[in-house]
This record gives structure tokens, C-alpha cells and sequence, in this order.
């Protein structure tokens, strides 16, 4: 399926040399980063902890989408912890993702967090991205 933006709303730039143990920057200097191996030791982050980050920010924002929609106040200290597993697949044969997403959601009921994070799930544009591509586990708090 190809998927053609009828708006494109932004477009982030980047330049990445190295690979995990190179450096990566943004054109707008707004992030320039030193890579290292999962596990290294080495100074530096990994290209899963930036999407951890990167999918828990975007998850939080498609919750607040929601909750204006579901008229559900989304808490000021929501979070998001995002837990990203890099591993192989049976026999070794390919590296893979697997992802657990625990949402914190003070305040609310366990109906009204069980919504939201329903709702994001389908509008957040990396759940979208990954879906029937790695395993996503939701643990609700």
C-alpha cells in the first residue's frame, strides 16, 4: 500500500554518518546527537532510545487529540514509557522491534484510559507505521 500525503504538515531533515557509532544532526540544529551500540557503554544514544522518545511524544499528543474528541481531560502529567527491544527472529534470520508502551494516565478511570490509548493507537502516526510490523504490548497505569 502506498500512502500519498494529501498536506504535508512537516517535514523534519536529517544527516546521519556512521551509522550506530556515527553522529546524527538535524538541517534546523535543533538536534545533533553522538551514536553508540545498544549495551556499548560508549558515550552516545541509540537509534531505539531515539525512537522510543520519539514514539512516546507523538503517542502522548494523539492521546490529547483524542481526548478533545472523547471529551476526556488528558492529565497535564501524562507520560509515556516506552520500552524498545532490539532482537532477532526465529533462527536468527532478521533483526526486529518489539515494542511495550506503559501509559501512565493519573486521575482517570480505568474505561477512560483504556479509550484514549485505544484511540491514539489508531491515530498516531508510528502506530500506524509499525502496525502488523512488530509487537506493540500497551501496559496501562
Amino acid at each position: 500500500m502506498t500512502l500519498i500525503l494529501d498536506k504535508v504538515l512537516y517535514t523534519a531533515r536529517t544527516h546521519t554518518t556512521g551509522g550506530r557509532e556515527g553522529r546524527g544532526r538535524a538541517s534546523d540544529g535543533a538536534l545533533e546527537v553522538t551514536l553508540s551500540p545498544p549495551g556499548s557503554g560508549k558515550p552516545g544514544t541509540n537509534p531505539e532510545q531515539l525512537f522510543g522518545v520519539g514514539w512516546s511524544a507523538c503517542f502522548i499528543g494523539a492521546m490529547q487529540i483524542a481526548g478533545r474528541q472523547l471529551k476526556i481531560a488528558v492529565p497535564a502529567d501524562v507520560a509515556v514509557d516506552a520500552s524498545v527491544s532490539l532482537g532477532k527472529t526465529a533462527g536468527d534470520a532478521a533483526y526486529a522491534l518489539g515494542v511495550t508502551l506503559a501509559i501512565t494516565l493519573p486521575g482517570l478511570s480505568a474505561e477512560q484510559k483504556r479509550q484514549l490509548v485505544e484511540a491514539a493507537h489508531q491515530t498516531c502516526p508510528y502506530s500506524a507505521a509499525t502496525r502488523g510490523n512488530i509487537v506493540v504490548e500497551f501496559v496501562i497505569a
